[in-house]
């Protein structure tokens, strides 16, 4: 099969099941307090136990969840709330795209006091060709560290909190219109989430299945061919 990204760039490996488990039990023993989507709080208050921090069950919702790491399994909800969102994205199986332009373009400093939108791989691949994608992680890197801002909206916020708002500013200056759709959201008419609400510290992660921004398609091109 060939590879579906330039060697500089390739997502970086997920540590194998037998070393995520310790690796994930010590982000659970040093899980930053984030407080529930219901009722009151907002991202950054701590909830005090007799350790001086207690852990709060993290909820996602959306179609796409069922296909994602759940329970105890390496990269669940849970596990992620005490990692950076950088390294976060590396444990949500549906973001090696995302995730690899991330790194390509060294925005993962900035993904913190943000929400961030992040497409599907899929998404993605209906967005770009290989050849587009590839000038983009490897050459292109200024405009695509713009494109991902434009999936970076200010302030961490969980769903419910971004309809309510209606609008929201992304990092780019650009303007997203927000409405509900079934437990999830709608961004103008470009995409919905699938799986929302991940936690990462000082961070919302919404999975989405559509690239925003106002670059081309270029997908489905001779020089295209499947990523799966």
């Amino acid at each position: 099969m060939t590879d579906r990204f330039p060697a500089a760039v390739r997502p970086a490996p997920r540590r194998p099941r037998r070393q995520a488990v310790p690796v994930v039990g010590m982000a659970l023993a040093a899980l930053l307090a984030v407080t529930a989507c219901s009722d009151g709080g907002k991202d950054g208050e701590t909830a005090r136990g007799d350790n001086g921090i207690t852990p709060v069950a993290v909820s996602v919702t959306g179609p796409l969840c069922a296909e994602l790491p759940a329970g105890t399994e390496p990269g669940n909800p849970d596990s992620l709330t005490g990692m950076p969102a950088h390294e976060a994205l590396q444990w949500i199986p549906v973001l090696t795209t995302f995730e690899a332009a991330v790194r390509a373009t060294g925005l993962g400093g900035e993904l913190t006091g943000v929400t961030v939108l992040a497409p599907t791989d899929d998404a993605f691949a209906e967005k770009f060709s290989r050849t587009n994608l590839d000038e983009l992680l490897l050459h292109d890197t200024d405009e695509l560290r713009e494109l991902l801002r434009e999936h970076l909206v200010t302030g961490p916020m969980s769903v419910s909190e971004m309809v309510a708002a209606g609008t929201v500013k992304t990092l780019a200056e650009g303007e997203l219109t927000i409405t509900g759709q079934d437990s999830g959201a709608r961004f103008g008419t470009q995409a919905e989430t699938v799986c929302a609400d991940y936690r990462a510290v000082n961070t919302r992660i919404h999975v989405i299945d559509h690239v925003l921004g106002s670059l081309p398609t270029t997908a489905g091109g001779e020089d295209d061919h499947p990523y799966h």
